[in-house]
């Protein structure tokens, strides 16, 4: 059972158990510990939230959970599986987008979706209409054919969320989904994560370091130099820090 600010988070209302769960997980490499003893539990269908500034440890904990690095100490289950013990398991109920694109530039968006497909077994009886509902979310199914070389970062962006929904996993992870992209870009991605969110009923679990996309989650964890500072929604931490201050410094003595 997990306990953060001393509230137990073992099971959320209605008796829901959590679909992420981490106690005491922590990370070291050699001298440097990156992760230092974390705990929380994310919520079924809920967007969870990873802010912190670079080097705070957000991707370092993302990648334990999603089985990329083994946890020097402490535990995570995802979706009631340990990501130690029960990695095989655990990578067939999620989906992820890396920061950097892992799109194959050479081959068309279906192809590389239909790659994906294969490695996740996804029938194939079942893979022309998965490919058509994902393409069609994020609104690329008439470039399928398109190789994906020709495509902006945006568009990139959104073919990788499509292939991380395409095996239909219960929990879907974005390492810091718009870095890179323009604002007009970011807010558009945000508007298919949303829809996406709606139509799948999954749970999202993201990093980021913009304040703007933290406010589309449920609930955000901030992180500090490897440490979980707190947990709470956006509307409640805002709420802590007050009202909005503008701090302007001129060169002069005026």
């Amino acid at each position: 059972m997990v306990q953060v600010a001393g509230r137990d988070i073992g099971a959320f209302e209605g008796g829901a158990a959590p679909v992420i769960e981490a106690a005491g997980l922590t990370k070291r490499y050699g001298e440097l510990e990156a992760v230092k003893s974390v705990s929380f539990a994310v919520e079924p269908g809920e967007t969870y939230g990873f802010l912190g500034p670079n080097g705070a440890g957000k991707s370092t904990t993302i990648s334990m959970l999603c089985t990329l690095v083994r946890p020097s100490a402490g535990r995570a289950t995802v979706a009631g599986f340990d990501v130690v013990r029960e990695r095989t398991e655990v990578r067939r109920q999620i989906g992820l987008v890396f920061q950097d694109t892992t799109l194959d530039d050479y081959l068309t968006a279906a192809e590389n979706l239909s790659f994906h497909a294969e490695l996740y077994r996804v029938p194939k009886s079942e893979l022309d209409g998965r490919l058509r509902q994902v393409m069609d979310m994020v609104g690329l199914w008439e470039r399928r054919n398109s190789i994906v070389k020709t495509f902006s970062g945006g568009m990139k962006r959104r073919l990788e969320i499509a292939r991380g929904l395409l095996h239909s996993p219960r929990v879907l992870f974005l390492d810091e989904p718009t870095v890179g992209l323009d604002p007009q870009t970011r807010s558009h991605i945000w508007g298919y994560i949303n829809e996406l969110k709606r139509r799948e009923s999954i749970t999202m679990f993201l990093t980021t370091h913009y304040m703007d996309e933290a406010e589309h989650c449920d609930r955000i964890a901030i992180m500090d130099n490897g440490e979980l500072a707190v947990v709470d929604t956006p509307e409640a931490l805002k709420r802590s820090v007050g009202r909005d201050r503008v701090s302007i410094t001129t060169d002069d003595d005026m």
